[in-house]
């Protein structure tokens, strides 16, 4: 069932803002880490600003967006979408580790849904988590389990149909769905500058949240449901 889904995106940016910023032996650890994956002739400093941010070992979380269905008075699907951002992260992972304590109390079955959030949102947030020295609640203890033990809808993995080797973006699969896309303003290559440069969080977390919404259609299209208008999305 939908109503059993927590949807989530998250929103990272590197560490610092610049190469130069870390001291010599955090440099020596990055390029160590990212030396033989980058084009020939591609500095640490370019690396960097490319990079960084999705690594979890360089990079941070400023926003987590979450959301879940419900049904209003008239039985029509709705959304309801809440938040957790600033610039301190381990504020931001505890707001959302509450929020997530609160819906396995109500339901043990939930389950997480986005896109990519298998290799991508869940295991950034697990890994931030530790390295914050925070607890990493039951509902995350996935290190250990078998992949067919780890319940999550992950759209990229829907869009695969058993084809490993397939990759799709957010975006171009609201796109071929049909569904209005949330790059408007901004994309993920812009989020460092907008918040470092721009120090536009709220610009961020809207971005975000528009990520969220369009999952969510994605979701709904999946399962042949009308997909939400403006006025059955709220934000809390």
């Amino acid at each position: 069932m939908i109503q059993d889904l927590l949807l989530l995106d998250i929103e990272t940016v590197p560490m610092v803002d610049d190469f130069s910023s870390l001291d010599p032996v955090w440099q020596s650890l990055w390029w160590d880490k990212i030396s033989k994956t980058v084009p020939e002739n591609t500095t640490p400093e370019d690396a960097w600003k490319r990079k960084a941010g999705i690594l979890a070992e360089f990079g941070r979380i400023i926003c987590i967006s979450t959301a879940y269905f419900y049904e209003d008075d008239n039985r029509n699907v709705c959304l309801k979408i809440k938040s957790i951002s600033g610039d301190n992260e381990a504020e931001v992972l505890n707001g959302f580790t509450e929020l997530c304590n609160k819906m396995y109390r109500h339901n043990k079955n939930f389950q997480f849904g986005g896109h990519n959030i298998k290799e991508f949102d869940i295991p950034y947030i697990c890994r931030r988590m530790l390295i914050n020295r925070l607890p990493l609640p039951e509902y995350l203890w996935l290190h250990d389990k078998k992949p067919w033990e780890v319940k999550m809808f992950d759209t990229l993995n829907w869009w695969k149909f058993g084809d490993n080797k397939n990759y799709i973006t957010l975006h171009l699969l609201a796109t071929i769905l049909g569904i209005p896309t949330s790059k408007t303003d901004i994309d993920g290559s812009m989020v460092q500058q907008v918040y470092y440069k721009d120090n536009d969080l709220p610009r961020i977390v809207e971005y975000c949240q528009r990520d969220v919404v369009v999952t969510a259609n994605i979701i709904l299209r999946f399962k042949d449901l009308p997909l939400l208008t403006d006025d059955k999305v709220n934000v809390v």
